[in-house]
């Protein structure tokens, strides 16, 4: 009964799957992009370095907790020409007159106390660290749930091709029946000019389905961090999650996010400004110690004048300085520390509520697609019968060609409308996981 059908579709298939033969493709698994991504993608990457120098400035050196040594060194030459004259005596003249100094110290200037400074400074660098490894967990989950949004378009997108070449195959064999019929005389032949215009119309749907397949393939190529024309086959199908509870995502959303653990951080570092300008208030005690050598020597130009001298010595102390005016600028960085905390903590109320927001929406079009997809299952089987049908009457010359193409487009229809909605349930499921920053976590399973 579906004998045209069968062989019309394996004639499509095997013509579309010729120029691949030629050439191998890969066979690319979820599994597998997610491992190239984590490991080639650029933001991933990047995201590492920044990571890496905010992990490379905690210490105590950077936070002001170690001495500061300088050395210096010092040689110089001079040769001069002198004439002196004077009320009585003769005058002197001095050609040539060399001299050699040579000098070098070693400085040592040490805070050991500025109102607790740098121990703010330290937990400012730590708080840093922190910021940045939660930066690049965000990264990471971002674009993770980028090349699985990705990986899925290339698999909804070769899913639509499947179902423009079953529409194919129901005209190729619309052509063939026509074609018979008008050779035994059962059919004019303008019945052969129509159903080969819907059969260039279907073959040139397909030209921009492969098109679009190709877009999709390049833009999870370029997430990879591979190159654009790299060839691919995917291996694994749309396949939803039923089981994500809203409220288990929105507790993880409040405890794990990496973006609102960021804030909450941008709060606490506010916090540690606040005290910083407090600490500026007390006075500051360091160290201060020297080691100093100097040698001269001259050709004396007066009788007066030694021909050597050296010294060398070391000196130590320590220095108190006290703030007592600086034109009221403490108090204003005082104010703007305070009104930064404000900012910080609205900041983070926003992006509270913003993620809440997300999470709503996509939780709403998760469970509505969870609902369509059932029935979108059920009109497609409708939609295959009836072409199946509808092309077998037609092929008995007891339904007209429009009603054909009517049953030929409704299943092709209904078939891209099942796969969109599967796209869509499956994004709407990974958002989910994403802003529950549980996306990472299957993966590390």
């Amino acid at each position: 009964m579906f004998a045209y059908r069968a062989a019309a579709l394996f004639l499509v298939g095997l013509a579309l799957l010729l120029p691949n033969l030629a050439q191998s493709q890969e066979q690319l698994s979820l599994e597998q992009a997610i491992r190239i991504g984590l490991q080639n993608n650029y933001d991933i990457r990047i995201a590492g370095r920044q990571e890496a120098i905010s992990e490379n400035n905690v210490t105590l050196g950077n936070a002001g907790f170690l001495p500061n040594v300088d050395g210096r060194a010092s040689r110089t030459f001079s040769e001069n020409n002198s004439r002196q004259e004077f009320q009585t005596g003769p005058d002197r003249v001095r050609d040539g007159a060399s001299s050699n100094n040579m000098s070098y110290g070693v400085n040592l200037n040490w805070v050991i106390f500025d109102g607790l400074g740098m121990f703010i400074n330290l937990e400012r660098l730590k708080a840093l660290e922190k910021s940045g490894e939660l930066l690049t967990k965000q990264t990471i989950e971002n674009t993770l749930a980028d090349i699985t949004a990705s990986y899925f378009e290339v698999a909804r997108q070769s899913s639509k091709i499947k179902a423009i070449q079953d529409a194919i195959a129901i005209s190729e064999a619309r052509v063939e029946i026509a074609q018979a019929q008008y050779e035994v005389g059962v059919s004019a032949k303008v019945e052969i000019l129509r159903a080969q215009v819907d059969y260039n119309a279907d073959r040139s749907e397909l030209l921009l389905q492969e098109e679009a397949l190709q877009n999709a393939k390049i833009n999870l190529n370029q997430l990879l961090g591979r190159n654009p024309d790299l060839d691919f086959v995917v291996t694994d199908s749309i396949m939803v999650d039923p089981t994500v509870n809203y409220s288990v995502a929105a507790n993880s959303l409040n405890a794990a996010n990496p973006l609102l653990q960021r804030l909450q951080l941008e709060r606490q570092l506010a916090h540690l400004d606040i005290r910083s300008v407090r600490a500026s208030r007390f006075p500051t005690v360091s160290v201060l110690s020297a080691y100093n050598f100097s040698r001269s020597e001259a050709e004396p130009l007066n009788e007066f004048q030694a021909r050597f001298n050296q010294n060398r010595g070391y000196n130590y102390g320590l220095s108190l300085n006290v703030p007592i005016f600086n034109g009221f600028n403490i108090n204003r960085q005082a104010q703007n520390a305070r009104i930064n905390l404000e900012t910080a903590n609205l900041e983070l109320q926003r992006e509270e509520n913003r993620l809440q927001a997300d999470l709503a929406r996509a939780y709403s079009q998760y469970t509505n697609r969870l609902q369509l997809l059932e029935l979108e299952e059920s009109n497609l089987k409708l939609a295959q019968e009836n072409a199946e049908i509808a092309l077998e009457r037609y092929r008995l010359g007891i339904l007209t060609a429009i009603e054909l193409r009517e049953a030929q487009r409704n299943e092709l229809v209904a078939s891209n409308r099942l796969i969109d909605i599967q796209y869509q349930a499956k994004a709407a499921e990974i958002e989910l996981k994403r802003l529950s920053s549980t996306l990472l976590q299957e993966t590390q399973m």
